[in-house]
């Protein structure tokens, strides 16, 4: 029987897992194993992965419901066979990209959370990676919420803020969509700024997008003052994992409770990756009434 080990990586967040070939089934003591380790370190990576498409999907769906990708400039799937699968990448053939986001830095975000439901988790697999650069970084949100000030935990408790469709992470916009000039008029879901998650129940920071973010209810000088703020605090080295990839790593992420970006890279080199998503339950709201319990869960 198949026994794992999970090797933290940073104290914040972030392990790896060895001992396993995901090209062969998972049995629910092995899958049991993963997601308790994925619920305690957040990110987990898995090296040396060489999994097919169908095997990605596959391995995918042992944590839930595939959720379709997000609309991407181009306005269709990138692979017609497997449309659960987005491409990220910067290569092109005969002039047309065959992936998204292309070879320039991906700020800090939460993958689409301008919808209701963003998706609950997301793998990205690395099929093809240049000699440096493009390495991906993950943030705590549970541990930035946490080590917030206190007056900060009261200023943002119960409210919301617009989280922008305009633009994607590369800052490219996306099909349909139109510039926008004041965030108060941005396009997206409404969330709270502090959410229960739904598993564990515990608070996290929510933030999705700085560009054209919004704190409703505020002045637009005082949203963009606390909005700074909290996104200062949120990426501080100390709350963060970076992954310097290697050929065939996979890695899995829970998308409510971290933010992640992705450092630029030479555009004469090649990187390409084939991403999936889980589709996530309703956002909630976090009530500090329930922090001790969520606390001590």
């Amino acid at each position: 029987m198949t026994r794992i080990s999970v090797t933290p990586l940073q104290s914040s967040l972030g392990a790896e897992v060895s001992g396993i070939d995901l090209r062969q089934p998972v049995d629910d003591e092995v899958l049991a194993a993963l997601r308790e380790a994925w619920a305690r370190h957040l990110v987990l990576r898995f090296r040396g992965q060489a999994l097919s498409d169908p095997e990605l999907l596959a391995f995918s769906r042992l944590f839930g419901e595939l959720d379709p990708p997000g609309p991407n400039p181009y306005g269709k799937p990138f692979l017609s066979e497997f449309p659960e699968i987005n491409v990220i990448s910067n290569v092109k053939v005969d002039g047309v990209p065959i992936g998204n986001l292309g070879d320039g830095e991906a700020v800090w975000h939460c993958d689409m959370t301008y919808v209701e439901r963003p998706p609950r988790a997301a793998l990205l697999h690395a099929l093809e990676i240049p000699p440096g650069g493009g390495d991906t970084f993950w943030s705590d949100m549970y541990l930035a919420y946490e080590t917030l000030p206190d007056h900060t935990k009261a200023l943002i408790s119960g409210r919301r803020a617009i989280h922008d469709a305009t633009y994607n992470s590369a800052g490219m916009m996306r099909k349909g969509m139109k510039e926008v000039t004041d965030p108060r008029e941005a396009p997206g879901a409404h969330h709270p700024l502090v959410i229960a998650h739904p598993d564990t129940r515990r608070p996290a920071l929510f933030l999705g997008r700085r560009r054209n973010s919004y704190v409703l209810g505020m002045d637009l000088a005082e949203s963009n003052a606390l909005l700074d703020t909290l996104w200062e605090h949120a990426t501080r080295p100390e709350f963060t994992f970076r992954q310097e990839w290697q050929l065939h790593d996979l890695i899995l992420w829970d998308n409510r409770c971290t933010l992640h970006r992705r450092d630029a890279f030479d555009p004469n080199a090649s990187r390409i990756m084939h991403r999936t998503q889980i589709k996530g339950p309703a956002i909630e709201a976090f009530d500090p009434a329930s922090a001790g319990m969520a606390l001590e869960s």
